[in-house]
């Protein structure tokens, strides 16, 4: 049995995998500052018993480097060179702002530390570390009381002699009050101080709370196995994640998107663009007939060069707080009021402000009584009074000051999507809008209509799609290793020679995992550019390796629109992901069954909707439908609403909705 637990920002979801690969579904509101009392609880309403292996999302990481509220971090690196994460890059993120800032470095001044050792770019130990430095370095950050040190020094990713030094002396003088000790050569194996130093300097202060966390929540598991997802779409053991806290920064939003393109691409639909709004974000992805990753990464403003999920995300969930701004417009998000007090119609006596939820709940998309399959009534009076105050400042009715809110929250998730496809270079016509998160299915339709996206997928489960990734989640871990050498000096021996390292240590960590070698696939792939270049394109390598010069001609020509085949090539890093297989849930198509659909129905009301057809804003009567009632073959033609236990979906005006074999809406704008 295994057991997928994706905690958000308002709910905690749960999917659970039978021993027959059936799946069955719960959701909570998600336990403030300690998540794994949600967890905990969610175990017990599941009856998930000791031979459960839990996959559990978490967002410890992310929190912690959102709100600042990290471990107390130091930074030992090269003399000369402890000043790195305040100098960075001069890259300009807002080009026009006439005062630009920059995130607060994590670890401050006084607790950046410098040692005189030096080793050059071969490798070789130019100036040796001596002990007696180390160890006057390491008293002092014990006198400070630091939790958590990174160490970073020059070339250490072709020879980490010096920085494991000084872990040994940490361990020594510490001992068992030493502080957490994270190794640039460990966390980030490749060139560019930089980034190496800022991903090393984001684990150090981050493992100490995910130590914590993942203590407290093994103490209440009571030996049940549990895995952590990554933000590369693949989990890790736990132990694993103590040490490594920074590649679970993106392990929620990586579920969603490894779940999302499994059922999209089940159905049929291989070029998916995936939509994962939740209370307080929407996470959107590009599958371009595959997931897709990167390592150029950041969380809150600092560079994250850890392999990842190419997702982009802004702050527009169903708990985004509406309001206005200085210049009397109107603003949704990013603030959010999550799961506590939450939106107004949850009734917490705390709530104040109108949030998305409200609105939907105002313009008749969501029902009081239908909410989380009617196990959680909504309050309609309390949002309706305020949004009037809101209306009124805006000069507005309450239902256009409502639909004012969803459509500035549409906006900003439209031009997320425009920005992870038309700006690369994709139409989105070409693409089908995988729509799921708790909030997802009430926007998704608005936004292809506005995309020109010809249809929509809704999942059976699309409030829980993210824990369901966790359950179809692979053991991955991610190796890398810079070289630096020119592309005509690569042939398929040199590749064998350098990859065999990095085999073996794939081998042997998932072995060690429990998996056998034939649950074992190892892709490796190289990091290529021009010589002269600053960035480099990622080109995944076949059996022979023979090839990857043109492979990245071509790479280069799709994602720049050009490319200099007279121009020399070099490979930067060896990168391998190895994966390990694990058991999947079963998915059956099911036949289309001779079934009315309107058996399904379960009444009507009115929406408020705007449509070309409608002339504006207007009150038109939707069919209301339980979706666990329709069957393979059913047709809803909109307008309607689709209720079901964890999310609402709408059907607007001039869209019809298919129940494809697999169980999903498929929605389609009806030919004019």
């Amino acid at each position: 049995m295994r057991l997928g637990i994706d905690v958000g920002g308002t709910f905690t979801d749960f999917v659970l995998q039978d021993d027959a690969g059936h799946v069955h579904i719960h959701k909570l509101l998600t336990s403030g500052r300690d998540p794994s009392v949600a967890i905990l609880q969610g175990l017990a309403d599941l009856e998930a018993g000791p031979e459960v292996t839990i996959i559990h999302g978490t967002t410890v990481a992310t929190n912690a480097l959102l709100e600042r509220r990290g471990a107390r971090a130091a930074l030992i690196s090269t003399a000369g060179f402890g000043d790195v994460l305040e100098i960075g890059r001069q890259t300009r993120p807002d080009l026009y702002a006439l005062h630009p800032t920059r995130p607060a470095p994590l670890v401050p001044a006084h607790w950046r530390y410098e040692l005189p050792e030096r080793v050059d770019q071969q490798g070789n130990v130019v100036s040796p570390l001596t002990g007696e430095a180390v160890d006057a370095v390491v008293r002092q950050i014990l006198e400070e009381e630091v939790e958590s040190v990174a160490v970073c020094f020059l070339f250490s990713f072709l020879n980490p002699a010096h920085e494991r030094l000084v872990r040994d002396r940490i361990g020594i003088l510490g001992g068992e009050a030493a502080p957490f000790v994270s190794l640039s050569s460990e966390v980030l194996p490749e060139y560019r101080e930089y980034e190496r130093t800022s991903t090393t300097v984001i684990n150090a202060y981050v493992a100490p709370l995910m130590s914590r966390y993942l203590t407290r929540l093994e103490e209440g598991l009571a030996g049940r196995r549990l895995r952590i997802m990554q933000s590369n779409g693949g989990s890790i053991s736990a132990e694993a994640a103590r040490t490594l806290a920074a590649r679970t920064a993106l392990s929620g939003p990586a579920g969603g998107v490894v779940g999302a393109f499994e059922l999209a691409r089940l159905a049929g639909f291989e070029q998916a663009i995936t939509f994962d709004m939740g209370g307080t974000s929407t996470d959107v992805s590009l599958c371009p007939g595959r997931v897709q990753a990167t390592t150029e990464g950041a969380i809150a403003g600092l560079p994250l060069r850890l392999p990842m999920i190419d997702i982009h995300t802004v702050g527009a969930g169903g708990g985004s707080i509406a309001r206005r701004d200085a210049g009397g417009a109107l603003r949704v998000g990013p603030e959010s009021a999550g799961s506590d007090p939450g939106p107004l119609c949850y009734g917490r006596d705390s709530a104040q402000a109108v949030t998305v939820t409200d609105a939907n709940l105002l313009l008749g998309r969501l029902d009081s009584q239908h909410f989380l399959g009617g196990r959680m009534i909504l309050d309609d009076e309390r949002p309706r009074v305020r949004l009037q105050h809101l209306a009124r400042e805006l000069g507005s009715s309450l239902e256009e000051a409502a639909w004012g809110i969803v459509r500035v929250a549409n906006s900003n998730m439209e031009r997320a999507i425009r920005r992870i496809s038309v700006e690369r270079g994709h139409d989105p016509r070409r693409f089908t809008l995988v729509a799921f998160g708790g909030a997802g299915p009430l926007h998704a339709c608005e936004l292809a209509a506005e995309l020109r996206i010809p249809r929509v997928l809704i999942p059976p489960h699309p409030g829980v799609l993210s824990a369901l990734g966790m359950v179809l989640a692979d053991l991955v871990k991610d190796y890398s290793r810079t070289v630096m050498l020119p592309a005509n000096e690569v042939d398929g021996g040199v590749l064998e020679r350098l990859f065999a390292p990095l085999r073996a240590r794939a081998r042997d960590e998932l072995q060690a995992e429990g998996l056998a070698e034939s649950d074992i696939d190892l892709l490796p792939a190289l990091d290529v550019r021009y010589c002269g270049q600053s960035y480099e394109l990622t080109i995944p390598l076949t059996d022979s390796g023979v090839g990857f010069v043109e492979q990245f001609h071509e790479a280069h020509r799709r994602r720049f629109s050009y490319a200099s085949e007279e121009e020399p090539v070099e490979v930067v890093n060896l990168r391998l992901t190895a994966v390990g297989r694990t058991p999947k849930p079963t998915f059956a198509p099911q036949p289309a069954e001779d079934v009315d659909p309107r058996q399904a129905q379960i009444g009507h009301k009115a929406v408020f909707f705007v449509a070309p057809e409608l002339g504006g804003l207007r009150s038109v009567p939707a069919a209301l439908y339980a979706r666990e009632r329709l069957r393979p073959g059913n047709m809803v033609v909109g307008p309607a609403i689709v209720f079901q236990f964890d999310t609402t979906t709408v059907v607007p005006p001039g869209w019809v909705a298919r129940v494809d074999g697999w169980g999903n809406l498929v929605i389609e704008r009806v030919p004019a």
